[in-house]
């Protein structure tokens, strides 16, 4: 993941909104993942969604990608807040590592509200400096040139809203993630009559997910995953363990409805899912406290009365299934004849890291069953027939798919067209697009790209760390270390060290030596006044580590020098 150069503006170019409606996708339309939508109108932007992605294994040791905020930044003073249409880690999640480069004001329904502000607090931001407001279900703000309207539809989350902004240059219809669920078992069903009225207002565009266009059939409903599941539970023996998405508050209390009804007890094991059904609960979309179990509770119960639900549903390898198909967590162990059920879909780019948990659990004795061998998952995306049917309701002049790769945007396009919508555009990343007045059409290309979470730090994605990593997986390293007097004379052999280049049992030692002694050769061979200097030492140095680790193994290791002076 780098950032996108060909012939784009650097972020921090000045483009002002004037008397038009600009849209400006950072994140989300190259992926699916990692939300960030901006509208421009009249000097004032507004971000809509502020989401996370996961990384794959060309970050190696990173799990999560955030979208490069410097075109905010730059323009601050001029974004009047960020509206989240859901809770969602790739429609929200970015907000506790980046919001304090901004500060801006944060508007969200009651449960996305809960699970932000419960994420800024975890990430060390106080009470006092939390700036976020609360809309009601259905309710309105008024934001500079922008109205806007949240309107209730489903997903595998309570609270999904599409937001209807109405400018001076028409209305937009966002619709954040959806599908259309007869029986969401948590939360409202879909709006229709709303979309439906909007629709005969008159919708300029709709900014539309399109994760499942290639999906002929619906989504199907979170009910029929109710009844397949409580039928699984109630025929296994011993332990059972059920992975799901943290966020799908119907499908946690599901499963915790299925346990009870097969005289189990729920132990919660993952702090995503902690954070969910806490936020569930204080916002009246749960009560199960008495259902679960508490650890000095679980440690009385036989195998037969428990089952574990936890986080790692997409092969985490820190998250609490990993770590029990490890053997490696505290309050859980693996047993031959566990059952292990993975009810959640597997996401584009996790195939090898869920194939290495399924693996491990194997190996462990345990039956595993995913959604390929059970009806135990619904997407919480709606198919083609749905997006017919959603863009029968709102009737834009324009179709503007995100929420996809390149090749759902682009198929998201034809369907748009298919349907006789009037104009279609297609975006990625940086594609700052007019919807009006006019024709509406990309004006310009905005540099943008990625930052990782690595630790503590947030970093470019394509920055320094990530490159000598990269060359270190698969190059390799050397390092040396050569200690000179104040006269630039050795003092002592030099010291090489080969991780990842040479294997200690073949000839590191007969490498390493020829090493020590070019080294040697290379700093000898400088003149009075090359060798008191440290840059020339470190440069002739590296330049002969170089050279012989080149010939003899046909690498390019990530090289370093210390050259120490005494």
């Amino acid at each position: 993941m780098t950032r996108q150069k060909d012939d784009a503006l650097p972020p921090t170019v000045r483009i002002e909104p004037g008397e038009e409606l600009l849209f400006l996708p950072l994140g989300g339309a190259n992926e699916i993942g990692m939300n960030l939508n901006l509208y421009g109108c009249r000097g004032s932007w507004v971000v809509v969604d502020f989401g996370l992605g996961f990384a794959d294994d060309r970050l190696p040791g990173v799990d999560v990608v955030l979208p490069d905020i410097a075109f905010l930044e730059a323009r601050r003073d001029a974004i009047a807040a960020i509206v989240l249409t859901h809770a969602h880690e790739d429609h929200l999640g970015a907000v506790p590592y980046l919001w304090r480069r901004l500060r801006l004001p944060i508007y969200a329904t009651p449960f996305a509200a809960a699970v932000v502000r419960a994420k800024l607090k975890e990430s060390g931001v106080s009470e006092r400096e939390l700036d976020i407001t609360e809309i009601p279900l259905g309710g309105r703000l008024k934001l500079g040139p922008f109205d806007m309207e949240f309107v209730s539809l489903t997903h595998s989350i309570p609270e999904p809203n599409a937001i209807a902004i109405r400018t001076p240059f028409g209305t937009v219809m966002h619709t954040g993630d959806w599908k259309i669920d007869p029986e969401p078992l948590v939360g409202d069903v879909t709006d229709e009559d709303r979309l439906r009225e909007i629709g005969e207002e008159g919708v300029l565009a709709m900014v539309c997910d399109s994760t499942n266009v290639f999906r002929e059939a619906d989504a199907g409903s979170e009910a029929d995953v109710r009844a397949k599941l409580g039928d699984l539970v109630k025929g296994r023996k011993g332990q059972v363990f059920v992975a799901t998405f943290a966020s799908n508050i119907a499908r946690v209390e599901t499963v915790v409805k299925a346990a009870a009804d097969a005289g189990r007890k729920v132990v919660v094991l993952g702090r995503g899912l902690d954070r969910m059904i806490r936020a569930a609960t204080e916002t009246g979309y749960l009560d199960i406290a008495d259902l679960l179990a508490s650890d000095r509770e679980a440690d009385r119960l036989p195998a037969e009365r428990l089952l574990y639900l936890v986080t790692g549903c997409q092969g985490e390898p820190n998250a609490a299934l990993a770590r029990i198909a490890r053997g490696e967590h505290p309050a859980a162990d693996l047993r031959e004849g566990d059952t292990v059920l993975l009810s959640s879909r597997q996401i584009p780019g996790n195939e090898r890291k869920i194939g290495r948990l399924l693996n491990q659990l194997a190996r462990q004795g345990a039956e595993v069953i995913t959604e390929r061998d059970a009806d135990i998952h619904v997407s919480g995306h709606g198919g083609r027939d749905e997006l017919a049917r959603m863009y029968r309701w709102v009737k834009p002049r324009i179709a503007v798919p995100v929420h996809g790769e390149p090749r759902h945007l682009i198929e998201h396009v034809a369907l748009a067209r298919s349907l006789q919508v009037p104009e279609a555009v297609t975006v990625e990343n940086g594609a700052l697009v007019r919807l009006a007045p006019g024709t509406p059409g990309r004006i310009a290309k905005i540099a943008s790209g990625y930052l990782i979470a690595d630790g503590t730090e947030v970093l470019p994605a394509d920055g320094e760390v990530i490159r000598a990593r990269k060359r270190m997986l698969y190059e390799g390293a050397a390092f040396a270390t050569v200690v000179v007097d104040q006269y630039g004379e050795l003092k002592a052999d030099p010291r090489v060290a080969l991780p990842g280049v040479s294997d200690p049992d073949d000839d590191e030692d007969s490498l390493a030596a020829d090493l020590v002694e070019d080294l040697a050769e290379a700093i000898d061979g400088l003149d009075d006044d090359e060798v008191l200097k440290d840059e020339r030492i470190h440069e002739v140095a590296r330049l002969a580590l170089r050279r012989r680790l080149r010939t003899r193994r046909g690498k390019k290791p990530l090289i370093d020098v210390h050259v120490v002076r005494i």
